[in-house]
C-alpha cells in the first residue's frame, strides 16, 4: 500500500490499538515493529503489531480527519478486537 494517503490501524498481542497516517503502509508497520528506523514512541517495547484495518483517501487532510474520526470511535475499535485471534493460547488443561 503505498502512493496514495492512507489511516491504519494496527493491534498487538495485548490487543491495544493504535492509530496512524502513512503515505506506505508496509514501510510504516516495519518501522512500528522495530525493522527500520522510525516509528512512533507509543509502539516501541510493545509489538509486535499486526495491520488490522486500512483506508486510502485522497488527500492528506482526509486522511488526517478520518484518523482523528477513528481515534474516538469506541464501537468501531471494539469490532476489530472482537474479530481479532485470541491474544494468548488457552491455559486450560487438555485432556
Amino acid at each position: 500500500m503505498t502512493g496514495g494517503h492512507f489511516v491504519y490501524m494496527l493491534m498487538n498481542s495485548a490487543r491495544t490499538i493504535y492509530t496512524g497516517y502513512a503515505t506506505d503502509v508496509a514501510r510504516r508497520l516495519a518501522q512500528h515493529n522495530g525493522e527500520k528506523p522510525g516509528g512512533a514512541k507509543f509502539t516501541r517495547g510493545r509489538g509486535p503489531w499486526w495491520l488490522v484495518h486500512a483506508e486510502e483517501h485522497a488527500s492528506k487532510s482526509a486522511a488526517q480527519k478520518r484518523e482523528a474520526a477513528l481515534k474516538r470511535d469506541r464501537k468501531f475499535k471494539a469490532t476489530l478486537k472482537s474479530a481479532a485471534k485470541p491474544a494468548r493460547p488457552s491455559r486450560r488443561a487438555t485432556p
